[in-house]
């Protein structure tokens, strides 16, 4: 299909298809009531953007889409996988959007923002890219190819981009990514520069992990703002990924310290939002862990409520279910929200309470 046509044909829906707040009747688990409230409207009542989840389109699981139709809850999706490099181009020119499509059309259909993810990432690229062994010139047009077809596709239905995905290590410097070691920095303005010449009104974002611990990290985020902006691009945000731990051998930052990191980036003229958000453990839960989790929940929360430029939060899936957590950290999991039955856990009360402390909400 013509992008011109998809577009057409999505944005269509909207006037027909507007959601409205549902009660699915989720009660909490583990002895919790029911809130009166939601979390995306709770956010809006202060003023903020979203509350918004990752989503795989699962469609024979019903419980799982009931909780994210749920817009008093969630009204924003971030496409956890089919929106990348590798899933949108697998070979040169070769592109396959089925998947990208059908999660563009069900966001509309239910009248949520699109933050689509992400058009330069070190993993899950075409084999094409990650060989590498090609020179400057030819890595910069199939990078200028690439985001040209996906955000133009996409143009005036994906509300931001990641534009770039994890492109520092742990110190703040560069990460050796095919791209870096062919093009060097500039690869980053210059794919913020083709991603805004594909969809001018999208607002672009850096994402990362471990930014919020206020770190060398962030110092490189940092740089990567005013890095874009020296080259004469346009960077609208960054995303801090917030996958935290509730464990005392690793424990989450402090509120004053998650403040520090979203105040030292809209320092830069720039929106924050936790793009990521996840809790884990190690398994199996206890009472006594699943009550900390909940306490990181509303401290993520309330700091993002504390600073005016932090538009919104994201959380990295609904349910335990299909959490990313177990297979990348042996032992640990449990991270999410609802649990693998889909009951609610005491962590949404304390993402709740976090939102509701903003000054005024009541």
């Amino acid at each position: 299909m013509h992008p011109n046509t998809l577009l057409t044909s999505i944005l269509s829906l909207s006037a027909a298809c507007t959601a409205s707040p549902q009660n699915h009747g989720y009660g909490y688990g583990h002895g919790y009531s029911s809130p009166t409230t939601g979390l995306a409207k709770a956010m809006r009542e202060n003023g903020r953007s979203f509350i918004g989840t990752a989503m795989k389109l699962r469609l024979d699981d019903t419980s799982e889409l009931a909780i994210i139709s749920n817009n008093a809850d969630f009204n924003s999706i971030t496409p956890e996988e089919d929106f990348k490099w590798a899933l949108t181009e697998p070979g040169l020119g070769n592109y396959t959007f089925e998947k990208a499509d059908a999660i563009a059309e069900w966001v509309v259909e239910h009248g949520y923002q699109l933050h689509c993810h992400t058009l330069l990432w070190h993993n899950q690229l075409s084999d094409y890219v990650a060989k590498g062994n090609f020179s400057n010139a030819t890595l910069i047009e199939y990078m200028k190819g690439h985001i040209q077809a996906v955000a133009g596709r996409y143009k005036g239905i994906c509300t931001a981009w990641d534009v770039v995905n994890e492109g520092l290590e742990e110190n703040g410097t560069y990460r050796e990514s095919v791209f870096y070691k062919t093009i060097g920095e500039a690869y980053i303005p210059f794919a913020f520069k083709f991603a805004h010449h594909a969809d001018p009104h999208a607002k672009l974002f850096y994402n990362d992990y471990n930014l919020e611990s206020a770190g060398d990290k962030w110092l490189g985020a940092q740089r990567i703002v005013k890095l874009v902006r020296e080259y004469g691009g346009k960077i609208h945000g960054v995303g801090l990924q917030a996958h935290l731990t509730c464990e005392e051998s690793n424990p989450a930052p402090n509120q004053t310290t998650l403040v520090k990191a979203l105040e030292g980036l809209t320092a830069l003229d720039v929106d924050v939002t936790y793009s990521e958000v996840d809790v884990r453990m190690k398994t199996p839960s206890t009472p006594e862990k699943l009550q900390t989790q909940a306490e990181v929940y509303e401290r993520v929360a309330a700091s993002c409520m504390e600073v005016k430029r932090c538009i919104g939060m994201t959380t990295w899936g609904v349910s335990d279910k299909y959490s990313w957590i177990p297979s990348t950290f042996p032992g640990e999991g449990t991270g999410d929200m609802w649990d693998e039955n889909y009951q609610k856990k005491p962590a949404y009360d304390g993402f709740l309470k976090g939102i509701q402390s903003a000054q005024g909400y009541y």
